[in-house]
């Protein structure tokens, strides 16, 4: 039998070459030259390529005249993704740790799309300097489209077919050649681009799928599927290893564990959760508490290499859409064996903590567990029980978000044990919180809309869903688990993957400081945490407390994966990582794994896949933001269409010389009251003090005003809500 070759180590040959470039001594080489510099052999050019393909790629070097190598630094030249934004003006968000994102105007766009990699070069001519201090630059390179795909409507002019993109931030349509066959105008279609080589003419495409009419039910939820590449089913091979998989715990396992069955372990979760991978115990000691975290052992059953495993890593996490979750793994798992149902054993990896009187950890220890749950308590129950309210029972879903009203509620057994134990566990998560805030954490907790669905997956009811106490009670014992593992893990030396939030960009947060000062608040030094901080507390409550939270968090990094345990700046926290969803983020698994002394592989290996799971969570993040916006749009284009619009309270959170923008803090969502919709007089625009005023009543609109609105049009391309006020 021929054997096959030793595989070079293309861990170790990128970092052959990123050495080489670094030298101070080198000058740009293209690949033989490199071959030769790197002592490479000739029989493994291919190796050489591939290395170098994935590090341009990845934006680590870049090529510039000659197909010669440098590092994108050295030749002015900046990689990243793109954020294109409405106006069709764009930020490249660098990858590179240290490098400002940069400005990049419409016209220095060429053909990149939004989200697409790119290599830009800074621009030395002309004005270099934008408001706030941003480099421009222009993009010289596209390395990977986003999509080569895009989902939107079918439209025909007297000449031809086009598409419109359901992303307002694709600011191109797209002819269709040749005429789409069994697609109607006005239908929901997937387009294959063909290549786009001059930003002068519109790109060009395929349809390749005929999703349905546009308003036809379920059609927006597969256009959200289609657009961000969702998988719909799993491989045959992984539904069959997910069959194999006892629904029951073997005994044998369970005398191998430690044996937490007899601890008075509780479950929190919403309503209409499935799958419950996370459960709590506390306990008072003489001098403080002891908490255990109780996570699901998904790493028992999925094992690394299987196929459950590949498509774990692929998926990277769930993806829960408005309407359904697209799950990491097979129900079996995610709502069987792994899901800690109570009344029933469970495998499970253990945190348990201990504190002294003031919150402060003492010790910390990790065992790989076995639980039977006493009670599934969904947030509003154990509001009840901290609130000293009558305990509703829990809704009865049959399928997670829709809105079934013959389903039976099912009452909860509120024994006095359970009351304590919530009680005590408040107590403890109260202490913990109060603490994190003193050490410097910022207050970025955002109230969410759930939208409820009728059978037929139309939105019926929008609810506030606000994080109160019983949502903070389990965030803070969350947050508590993945500290101490992540330190654990750091002190012994591990290689894995950590949930960091590096520091913010001065120069951003100098920008958010303008703007929370043009809102009329008082801001320092935002630089400091205590500042920042301060800013944050008087916002509270306010009409623009929303506004500035959000562009707080656009001000900062966006937290990822990797393997450098930097910490988390939002949480201020020297130690973190993931380590309490197992069922749903493959980073807690690796986690497990790690804490179990399991290798992942070295560090390269594990940075690939920490930037993989990276990307499958803003993918994830974006489609699930995609499908609540579209069925909230919905919602009140149901009230148009019926002629029945609701009122609604709204806040002015800004005016511009065109209208007011105002937020409908009940359902979370910005829209737009036109002046010309302003009742009863005739509206001036006062540019220095953000207002409107009436000419002939001298009556006032202006931020903080709040009103009563209803809904006036829906503009589903551009998705942009307008209201009007109800006089």
């Amino acid at each position: 039998m021929k054997r096959n070759k030793k595989q070079p180590d293309q861990g170790g040959l990128k970092e052959r070459i990123r050495q080489l470039l670094r030298n101070p001594n080198y000058r740009p080489l293209d690949k033989v030259e490199l071959s030769k510099a790197l002592r490479w052999p000739s029989d493994q050019r291919a190796e050489l390529r591939e290395a170098l393909r994935e590090l341009e790629t990845a934006g680590e070097i870049a090529r510039i005249r000659k197909d010669r190598y440098v590092l994108p630094q050295t030749a002015d030249l900046v990689t990243g993704i793109l954020q294109v934004h409405a106006n069709g003006h764009a930020h490249l968000l660098s990858e590179t740790p240290g490098v400002k994102d940069v400005f990049i105007s419409a016209p220095n766009l060429g053909t990149a799309m939004h989200s697409d990699k790119v290599v830009a070069r800074l621009m030395h001519e002309g004005r270099e300097q934008r408001r706030g201090g941003a480099q421009e630059a222009r993009v010289i390179k596209i390395l990977e489209r986003a999509n080569d795909t895009i989902v939107g409507t079918l439209q025909s002019s007297k000449n031809f077919f086009y598409v419109i993109p359901d992303d307002p931030r694709l600011q191109h349509n797209i002819y269709v050649k040749p005429e789409p066959k069994g697609a109607q105008v006005g239908d929901k279609v997937v387009v294959r681009f063909e290549e786009w080589e001059s930003r002068h003419v519109n790109p060009e495409g395929e349809v390749i799928e005929v999703l349905g009419p546009a308003h036809a039910p379920g059609v927006d939820m597969l256009s959200i599927i289609r657009k961000y590449q969702l998988p719909m089913a799993f491989p045959d091979a992984v539904e069959r290893e997910a069959e194999k998989i006892f629904e029951t715990v073997h005994p044998d396992e369970i005398a191998r564990r430690e044996d937490c069955r007899g601890q008075f372990i509780v479950t929190i979760d919403p309503d209409d959760a499935k799958d419950f991978d996370d459960a709590i115990h506390v306990e008072r000691l003489a001098r403080g508490w002891r908490l255990g975290v109780h996570i699901a052992d998904v790493s028992h059953y999925v094992r690394p290499g299987h196929p459950l495993d590949r498509e774990a890593r692929k998926r990277g996490n769930s993806t829960y859409l408005a309407d359904r979750v697209i799950p990491m793994l097979p129900e079996r798992l995610s709502n069987g064996i792994c899901s800690l149902k109570p009344g029933v054993e469970r495998l499970t990896f253990g945190a348990f903590i201990d504190f002294d009187e003031s919150g402060k950890i003492r010790k910390a220890r990790f065992a790989r567990s076995v639980i039977k749950s006493a009670a599934r308590l969904t947030y509003r129950q154990a509001l009840a029980i901290l609130e000293d309210r009558p305990v509703p029972a829990t809704p009865n879903y049959e399928r997670g978000g829709k809105v079934h009203l013959d389903a039976k509620p099912v009452p909860l057994n509120v024994t006095p044990e359970l009351r304590e134990r919530v009680k005590l566990a408040w107590e403890l998560a109260s202490l913990l919180r109060k603490n994190r805030f003193a050490a410097g954490s910022l207050d970025l907790d955002f109230p969410e809309v759930k939208v409820w669905l009728d059978d037929q997956g139309r939105a019926v009811r929008l609810e506030k869903m606000d994080n109160d106490i019983s949502h903070q009670l389990v965030e803070e014992f969350m947050l508590a688990a993945n500290e101490v593992v992540a330190k654990a893990l750091k002190d012994r030396k591990i290689p894995t993957v950590y949930r960091i939030h590096e520091d913010p960009d001065p120069d951003r947060l100098a920008d958010y400081r303008e703007l929370a000062i043009s809102y009329g608040f008082r801001a320092g030094d935002l630089t400091q945490r205590r500042e920042l901080q301060r800013l944050l507390a008087a916002t509270r409550g306010k009409p623009e407390e929303y506004a500035l939270k959000l562009g707080l968090l656009k001000s900062l990094k966006r937290a990822r994966y990797a393997t450098d345990p930097v910490g988390h700046y939002g949480l201020a926290k020297v130690n973190y990582t993931h380590f309490t969803s197992p069922i749903r983020r493959y980073a807690d698994l690796l986690v497990h794994r790690a804490l179990a002394g399991e290798k992942l592989g070295g560090v390269g290996a594990v940075g690939e896949i920490a930037a993989h799971i990276s990307t499958t969570e803003r993918t994830s993040a974006d489609a699930e933001r995609d499908s609540t916006m579209l069925k909230k749009m919905e919602f009140f284009q149901r009230q148009l269409t019926a002629r029945r619009p609701e009122e609604m309270r709204a806040i002015v959170v800004d005016v511009r010389s065109y209208g007011l923008v105002v937020e409908l803090p009940d359902c979370l969502i910005t829209g737009l009251i036109h002046v010309s919709s302003l009742p009863d007089d005739f509206y001036q625009f006062d540019s220095t003090r953000l207002r409107f005023v009436g000419r002939r009543k001298n009556k006032t609109y202006q931020i903080g005003d709040v009103l009563q609105v209803i809904v006036s049009r829906v503009d589903a391309y551009k998705r942009q809500i307008d209201f009007v006020p109800v006089k």
